[in-house]
């Protein structure tokens, strides 16, 4: 049994076809056939129906298909090793991230990309508690989530790390209130959270940090939010508000972009901020994910947007350092 033949294998299946498979793996297509049939004949069992124009798995090859992967994985894995001893860093690095990612993050990337150009990269949304779970269970290596979007005088309120991940608090901004430009509240220099009783709100789906935020303030302020609408994604949001659905609770920059243009009406008290950080397995950092963070280290220690003090936001038993 030969690496080459379960890359072949593999290849066929993912493609659902022999032609498509030797497009890929850039080989000639009669070569793809006969490698899988000697693995076949060595396995004493088909692994591909191959009477319909598509090729599908058979019963034995569903059953083979996890092991091969397993196998080209494991020497990936080494083969990234040895280079590592080399000073080559290779390998996959899969991060996640808000639905829009800021520049910064993108930027950020792309210098990654440069420094590191083996390393293979995956780029993944989600919402906040999707995201962190994925970190947890090894789908991801690392990921920019929403953490504690709100300050109050009690302390901060918000989403809490789940245990097991480690954090770097990135940046934070004012959260507003954003109304329609004809609002009753649209005049106003400022409001407070407990003006909001009553009014029909407009805020992002469950497992946010922003919806998180909304509830947080408003049970601080002794009352159940009004949610008429809600959405996944932050610029519908503030085209909703804008179009006079009702009012919402977002990020400063968000609201000022908007087009059509909202009234920003900041918050006189308590402050609430859209706080973010960067998450990763306390126990477990690939030399990927590990170079990453480093090459954070480097250009985000400079940005005067990264609020230090927000440091103290963590929960206590998620610390902001890196076990290695």
């Amino acid at each position: 049994m030969e690496l080459r033949q379960l890359l072949y294998m593999v290849a066929t299946a993912e493609e659902s076809s022999f032609t498509r498979a030797a497009a890929r793996v850039r080989v000639a297509q009669p070569a793809v056939s006969q490698q899988i049939a000697q693995l076949e004949r060595e396995l004493g069992q088909r692994l591909f129906d191959r009477s319909e124009r598509r090729v599908r798995l058979t019963p034995a090859g569903e059953a083979f298909l996890p092991h091969a992967k397993a196998v080209l994985e494991a020497a990936a894995a080494g083969r990234d090793a040895v280079d590592s001893l080399r000073g080559v860093l290779a390998g996959r690095l899969t991060v996640g991230t808000v639905p829009v990612p800021p520049a910064w993050l993108l930027d950020l990337l792309a210098a990654y990309r440069r420094r590191h150009p083996r390393v293979k990269l995956t780029l993944r949304t989600g919402d906040p508690e999707g995201l962190a779970s994925e970190v947890a269970s090894g789908a991801l290596d690392l990921a920019l989530i929403g953490v504690a979007a709100a300050r109050l005088p009690a302390g901060p309120a918000g989403q809490r790390l789940r245990a097991g991940l480690a954090s770097r608090t990135v940046s934070a901004e004012p959260l507003v209130v954003a109304v329609a430009p004809g609002h009753p509240l649209a005049a106003a220099s400022g409001t407070t959270v407990a003006a909001l009783r009553g009014e029909p709100l407009l805020t992002l789906t469950h497992g946010s940090g922003l919806r998180a935020a909304l509830f947080a303030a408003c049970s601080e302020a002794g009352f159940l939010p009004d949610v008429h609408t809600e959405t996944d994604d932050l610029t519908l949001l503030a085209d909703l508000a804008a179009r006079g659905f009702g009012v919402a609770l977002m990020p400063r920059s968000a609201a000022e972009r908007s087009r059509p243009p909202l009234a920003v009406v900041p918050l006189t008290g308590p402050e609430l901020l859209r706080t973010t950080a960067l998450v990763w397995p306390r126990d477990r950092v690939p030399a990927p994910a590990r170079a990453f963070l480093d090459l954070c280290d480097e250009d985000l220690g400079d940005e005067a947007l990264r609020d230090e003090a927000l440091r103290d936001e963590v929960p206590p038993d998620q610390p902001d350092g890196r076990d290695r």
